[in-house]
């Protein structure tokens, strides 16, 4: 009679093995872009420093936040884009 520890034992060794693995390269084949990543953190300044100010701005304040964070998403859209292709 087989040991049916030993088989599931042995299945889910390899599935945590791949799943381990296959996490591993994709962080090891994912590109630093430093150009990119300090233009995502000028751009997470420059909307704190949008939120910080008064709000008497005659809704340009609230435009400029609106489209700071719009800049913040495509910046992390691309760094997401370009580490996985």
């Amino acid at each position: 009679m087989r040991n049916p520890w030993k088989v599931t034992s042995f299945v889910f060794a390899a599935v945590l093995a791949a799943t381990i693995g296959h996490s591993y390269i994709d962080s090891a084949s994912a590109e630093p872009q430093p150009r990119m990543r300090e233009a995502l953190e000028n751009l997470r300044g420059a909307a704190r420093s949008l939120e910080a100010a008064s709000h008497d701005k005659g809704g340009h304040r609230e435009k400029a936040i609106e489209l700071t964070r719009g800049a913040i998403a495509q910046d992390e859209e691309g760094i997401r884009f370009d580490n996985t292709h």
